[in-house]
């Protein structure tokens, strides 16, 4: 999917799901717009969930349409639940060691991409940092990925993608956020393999396809999908109070999550390109 993004000049839409419903709106969105679509998984969803019951609930709903449909593990923690995931159905991973020295990053990520390439499944890892719902500040030049170490780190690791910082933030942002695309194409220029944005929601539409125009081949969103699915509850409930059956509000959230990732995947540009 992702290589064939890098050709095109698009990126793939990749969302996280917490539950069968959100697995369902986003399987059936993607369906509707004939778009390859990837389902993330992060490693706190894993352990509501477990490996086995995503597995098969992203299975059984990829089963029912004909779009490409990857099962991707996000920020995998440890080496220990990326073979979890390897050996239990996922059909691509990550390993996060961004918050650790450069040196030890380079050996978690080689030791779990060369496991997954033993295995023909591709293996993503990050350089630089993406901030989260705790930083003050997430542009701070220092934090950012920087265009020779990705070169030497992709040469070292073996991974096929690579997540970069370029000024994003893991959940909604304080303020209006300021990429560095320059940086971007900097870092495109300097290694091979497809480039992944983390923290897009809350991104505008403009500042993904320009992402997308530099070279990121995939794009991660997940904190507007809570929010739209949480927010879809809410109002279900406040206007039917008495209501008891989960499959009631359950067809909301999932309405509402659909929207959501069917506006992202036509922002992507990977609408049609099943």
């Amino acid at each position: 999917m992702m290589l064939e993004a890098q050709r095109g000049g698009y990126a793939i839409g990749a969302f996280n799901a917490e539950n069968m419903e959100m697995v369902k709106a986003i399987i059936q969105a993607a369906d509707e717009l004939n778009a390859p679509v990837i389902v993330q998984t992060s490693a706190r969803a894993i352990k509501y969930g477990t490996v086995p019951t995503f597995a098969a609930i992203v299975k059984a709903e990829a089963e029912s349409v004909s779009i490409p449909v990857c099962l991707h593990l996000d920020h995998g923690d440890s080496s220990d639940l990326c073979l979890r995931c390897l050996v239990g159905g996922y059909s691509s991973i990550m390993i996060d060691g961004s918050k650790l020295p450069f040196d030890e990053n380079v050996a978690l990520s080689k030791k779990t991409a060369d496991m997954s390439a033993a295995l023909g499944i591709p293996c993503e890892a990050e350089l630089g940092h993406v901030g989260g719902k705790s930083d003050d500040d997430s542009s701070k030049k220092d934090i950012y990925t920087d265009p020779e170490e990705a070169r030497d780190f992709v040469e070292k690791t073996g991974v096929t993608s690579l997540a970069v910082g370029i000024g994003t933030v893991h959940g909604f942002y304080k303020g209006v956020p300021v990429l560095d695309v320059d940086r971007l194409s900097e870092i495109r220029s300097a290694v091979s393999v497809p480039l992944v944005l983390h923290g897009a929601s809350g991104l505008s539409d403009e500042q993904v396809r320009e992402c997308a125009r530099r070279g990121i081949c995939k794009v991660n969103f997940a904190t507007e999908l809570r929010d739209a699915y949480s927010r879809a509850v809410q109002k279900y409930f406040a206007e039917h109070p008495d209501v008891v059956d989960p499959k009631e509000y359950g067809r909301a959230a999932i309405a509402a999550v659909k929207e959501i990732v069917k506006a992202r995947i036509m922002v992507c540009g990977c609408d049609n390109k099943a």
